[in-house]
């Protein structure tokens, strides 16, 4: 046996050389494998910009998703209906379509009045509103062209339906504000029939029955004068009528408001 033999060591028979050898010559102890600092970058959460852009993508593939879900379905529900029915649906968004077009185009020009005259202009336009509001509520006294109606009634057969019917006639000709006696007629007016006569909105009427119209007189006047119509009606119960145009009719009589 040479030399060099006699000096190397046999490997340990169960192999764990390392558990058997010692401290290293300078006493210190080397840190175990991995250690803390190891542990805490595995545990660290890394977002790589791969990820981020992954992410922002999946977010917007989901509302496409949902939109196209609420897409098919209004869809369908078009698709399930009649032709008729969509007719209808297109007919009526084109009309909501115009009249909003025509509400912008008023708005449009009122700003550009109200802008032009600080204000003068639509405080005007509201006067006369109020004005004719009040003439057609019968709160304000009117004059204008017209006609005078009277009906002697000396056989006692005018009733409260002629009344009613000569009314109608004069609304249907045009008639703007209308009088009867000393009542001012409105929306609701009525007659009745009672033993002295016949009473409009509670007010006793006594021939001759007086109606002051305001409007256009030749229009109101062919009205009542009609083959059948009122004139003859109240001539066939006894009665005598007389149509009188007038340039200005004064109605004073008014309504509470």
């Amino acid at each position: 046996m040479t030399g060099g033999e006699a000096t190397r060591k046999a490997p340990p028979e169960d192999g764990r050389a390392a558990e058997n050898e010692g401290p290293p010559e300078d006493g210190r102890v080397p840190p175990a494998p991995g250690g803390l600092r190891a542990l805490a970058d595995l545990l660290r959460p890394r977002v790589s910009p791969g990820q981020l852009v992954g992410g922002l993508l999946c977010l917007v593939l989901g509302f496409a998703v949902a939109a196209q879900v609420r897409s098919t379905e209004r869809d369908t529900t078009f698709a399930t209906a009649r032709q008729d029915e969509l007719v209808g649906i297109l007919a009526d968004l084109g009309q909501r379509s115009e009249r909003l077009r025509g509400d912008l185009r008023d708005l449009e020009e009122t700003k550009a009045r109200l802008e032009r005259d600080e204000g003068g202009t639509a405080l005007e336009e509201a006067r006369e509103r109020a004005t004719t509001y009040g003439l057609l509520a019968g709160t304000l006294p009117a004059e204008g062209p017209g006609i005078e109606l009277r009906i002697d009634d000396p056989r006692h057969g005018v009733k409260a339906l002629n009344l009613l019917d000569a009314l109608e006639e004069l609304r249907d000709a045009g008639a703007e504000v209308i009088q009867v006696g000393d009542v001012r007629v409105g929306v609701d007016t009525h007659f009745l029939d009672v033993r002295d006569g016949v009473r409009a909105d509670g007010r006793l009427l006594t021939a001759p029955y007086r109606f002051l119209a305001i409007g256009d007189p030749h229009t109101m006047t062919t009205a009542l004068n009609i083959p059948g119509g009122l004139v003859r009606t109240l001539e066939g119960a006894g009665a005598r009528v007389l149509i009188t145009r007038r340039a200005k009719v004064a109605v004073g009589a008014v309504r509470s408001p």
